[in-house]
């Protein structure tokens, strides 16, 4: 069913706590976290597949770090439009199965194109084709998955857990597609190069098949406790609207913006590593599994504390702790050293990714959860990707890691101020406890 559109410009819905049993609660979180896994392991800009196809592009065909970074900058167009996939997740009902429709038809169609660009000659064009290609059927999928689960987190009054949850699930897979990635690569350099990418799309087209599959399946649990909030699309103009008038996801998206900007975070802070520090492909996914698997506890801890503390204490404690986080790499010497550093690195941002994902699934308008969170993908790949093209520049220009440091450490504090931009009903609350969201009307 859908729900009754509001009449007012404003209208406060008040979302209690859900009825569920502590049981059927940790089987809807596992079964999301089974979701995200596959997901981040099949997703063409994910650690399996992005690593390898860093190392084929900086080892294979030589290009400098300005010039993977301008790869990296095209190929990501389609995550620049990730909104565009979430509103037509939350407008179409393919197959008559909601988002699982998403999953199965789209999910077949990526494993489908991950095995033809397996056969295809690999130049730097093809290879940046392909990249765009299967990034756009996929966005399709994890569409459904962000709708699903901040869908799902509103409605049950645990927007916080879920975000905890979330953010567990999605980090052991980027740890083990880490790991994998770099061996991987290290692997790979002996093979043919249209050999290495057929063996590495071949794997990205048996994850994505897993993905149909596993979309088939419709437990009870889940689905039985879900109110479908989307439209048929009869009135997309309308959702537009009502989604530009939703004054909540402003500073939510702002904050998002400048906690992922972060200018020297990729390509500066890898060839730091192995032209300065003279790590390994093995060793450079080795920091980036280590920062990664860091930030877990505090993903735990966040999701003990959600249901204790208000959000906005989160917000606050999580930011402050957060704006030093790539400090520790000003004292790093050796790749040990650098290794090291990274576990304070990621302990440091736990509880702020945490807040910042519970405040988004909180801000995001009922029926358009998919076309808010998708909204936030497409920050995070624009910021990003710019914020990687201002640091190459700023490392090439002073030949140093440090002023990437400085400026991603400027660009934190800058959150602060923004919080005080977040509407203040939104963010009262602890998980479980009544919740108000504001709805813009037509």
């Amino acid at each position: 069913m859908t729900i009754d559109r509001p009449s007012a410009t404003v209208v406060a819905v008040a979302v209690a706590p859900a009825n569920l049993s502590p049981l059927v609660r940790r089987r809807i979180f596992l079964y999301l976290g089974i979701l995200i896994v596959l997901l981040a392991f099949g997703g063409p800009s994910g650690g399996l597949i992005d690593i390898p196809i860093s190392f084929f592009l900086k080892n294979r065909l030589q290009l400098k770090a300005h010039e993977v970074a301008s790869f990296r900058l095209v190929a990501a167009i389609p995550l620049y439009l990730s909104f565009v996939f979430g509103f037509i997740r939350d407008i179409w009902n393919p197959l008559g199965m909601g988002d699982r429709g998403f999953m199965l038809l789209f999910g077949g169609i990526t494993a489908f194109l991950y095995a033809l660009f397996a056969f295809v000659p690999m130049t730097y064009l093809t290879l940046l084709v392909a990249v765009v290609v299967l990034t756009s059927s996929f966005l399709f999928v994890a569409s459904a998955q962000n709708g699903l689960t901040s869908m799902i987190g509103q409605q049950h009054a645990m927007t916080g857990q879920i975000s905890a949850v979330w953010n567990i699930f999605l980090s052991v897979p980027t740890v083990g597609a880490l790991l994998i990635g770099g061996t991987l690569s290290g692997m790979l350099e002996g093979k043919h190069a249209d050999e290495a990418v057929r063996i590495l799309f071949l794997v990205g087209a048996a994850i994505m098949t897993a993905i149909a599959l596993y979309a088939v399946w419709k437990p009870g649990n889940v689905y039985d406790h879900v109110r479908i909030e989307t439209g048929a699309g009869e009135r997309p103009i309308q959702d537009l609207k009502r989604l530009v008038r939703h004054w909540p996801i402003y500073p939510a998206l702002l904050i998002w913006l400048l906690w992922n900007f972060a200018p020297g975070s990729a390509t500066p802070l890898q060839y730091h590593l192995q032209n300065a520090l003279h790590a390994t492909d093995a060793q450079w996914g080795q920091w980036n599994a280590i920062f990664a698997a860091s930030f877990i506890p505090t993903y735990i801890l966040y999701g003990l504390l959600c249901r204790r503390l208000t959000l906005k204490t989160l917000l606050f404690w999580g930011t402050l702790a957060a704006v030093p986080q790539m400090v520790p790499l000003l004292f790093t010497d050796s790749v040990t050293v650098a290794l090291i550093a990274a576990v304070p690195i990621g302990l440091m941002g736990g509880l702020a990714t945490g807040a910042y994902l519970d405040l988004i699934i909180r801000s995001a308008p009922r029926g358009l959860q998919g076309t808010t969170l998708m909204m936030t993908g497409s920050l995070y790949f624009v910021v990003s990707r710019f914020g990687d093209v201002l640091g190459t520049s700023l490392y090439d220009r002073y030949g140093s890691f440090t002023v990437c440091v400085v400026a991603i450490t400027i660009v934190y504090a800058l959150i602060l101020p923004v919080l005080l931009l977040v509407p203040k009903h939104l963010i009262a609350t602890a998980d479980g406890q009544t919740l108000k969201l504001e709805l813009a009307a037509d």
